[in-house]
């Protein structure tokens, strides 16, 4: 994994333990998107009157491969949570119609779902999930959730502040019993795990490229079920409205696109290590990772969860030690000025690190972080 890490330019002095924020971008892969934008800037009216409808047409469909989904049921977002607006803006649940969620929503789509119960007068219902249920308990909790007046089940296929696999299958038959639609978060699914999207029975799903992909950021894509397509709207009106879904997406003026012609490189690129492989590598590495962070710091086996096959995993911090916003803040800096980049969070009153392992990680980085933790602490 040594000749690994090197396709990445990370800065060698830094311990990156957070890919699951930002994601990183390979070396070879941004110098193709380069290529691109040098192309762009050649001659702007060849580019994108003559060559970007066809160039976006090919790397939707490549992207959509990956998906084991249709080209036609693919657009091409800026990212998640554009995806995620998206969607919302092209429904219409009517008052007192409701829309229901957990609290391990990312706090962005929490924002979109609080936007559209404003403009539809619908009712926000957001289902507390233990974070140590089981996929049976999720289901249970969200039944008794989903009333018949729900319209919108919002679900995160891997949680982001939690690091939890929900079980999205059962959920979407739950959402279509109560005669609802369901969305599924995707943000950190696509590349961690292998998904082939239509055969989750899912109406909305939604993933970004540019985390587990490694593409470079702006990049994401939105999957709609076909019964959806003629009630979809993209977020900027612009030349490609009447066109419909997916290809109004692609025709926003003049957006830098490239991170979207460029994904497919990166997937490729990750392909070559062997996805099973990586994979395998990554869940293998958080898990050793969460163990060794927890022992370092002092949190005991028992509060610890690691669900299976997941690149991401948290492990809590001593309660009353870091809980509050200012004590995260001020942990999260002085790690930053131990040359260690940490997703620190406080999730259900309790403060957590949310460890993230991708192919250029390597044991030490853990190490790092847990003894920058554990001497901050006890600071």
């Amino acid at each position: 994994w040594h000749e690994v890490r090197l396709l990445w330019l990370l800065d060698p002095a830094v311990a990156h333990c957070n890919h699951g924020s930002y994601g990183a971008v390979p070396a070879s892969v941004l110098a193709a998107q380069e290529q691109l934008r040098r192309r762009m800037a050649a001659n702007p009216v060849r580019w994108f009157e003559r060559e970007l409808p066809e160039r976006l047409a090919a790397a939707r469909e490549q992207i959509a491969g990956f998906l084991g989904a249709a080209p036609g049921d693919v657009a091409l977002v800026r990212n998640a949570s554009a995806g995620i607006s998206a969607v919302c803006q092209s429904l219409a649940p009517g008052p007192e119609d409701e829309v229901v969620s957990t609290d391990h929503t990312y706090g962005a789509v929490s924002a979109a779902l609080d936007r559209l119960c404003a403009r539809t007068s619908a009712v926000r219902v957001i289902a507390p999930v233990p974070v140590d249920s089981s996929g049976d308990q999720v289901i249970e909790i969200l039944a008794r959730h989903c009333s018949d007046r729900c319209r919108l089940l919002v679900l995160d296929q891997v949680t982001s502040p939690t690091a939890r696999l929900f079980p999205v299958q059962a959920a979407a038959h739950l959402a279509h019993a109560v005669g609802a639609a369901i969305l599924v978060d995707g943000a950190h699914a696509l590349g961690m795990l292998p998904v082939d999207v239509p055969r989750l029975g899912v109406d909305f799903w939604v993933g970004n490229l540019h985390k587990w992909g490694c593409a470079p950021a702006g990049a994401a894509a939105l999957w709609v079920a076909p019964a959806w397509h003629g009630r979809m709207r993209s977020l900027v009106v612009s030349w490609g409205e009447r066109e419909g879904f997916p290809t109004c997406f692609d025709r926003v003026g003049t957006d830098d696109l490239s991170a979207w012609l460029v994904a497919p490189v990166s997937l490729r690129l990750l392909g070559q290590l062997g996805w099973e492989r990586l994979r395998r590598h990554n869940e293998a590495l958080v898990r050793w990772a969460q163990t060794t962070v927890a022992r370092t710091i002092g949190t005991p086996p028992h509060e610890l969860r690691c669900d299976p096959g997941l690149s991401m995993a948290v492990v809590p911090l001593p309660a009353g030690r870091a809980d509050a916003p200012e004590q995260l803040r001020g942990l999260k800096a002085r790690l930053r000025d131990l040359g260690v980049e940490a997703a620190v969070r406080c999730w259900g009153g309790r403060g957590a690190i949310r460890l993230s392992a991708h192919a250029y990680n390597q044991p030490a980085d853990y190490e790092r972080l847990a003894a920058g933790v554990r001497d901050v602490l006890a600071s």
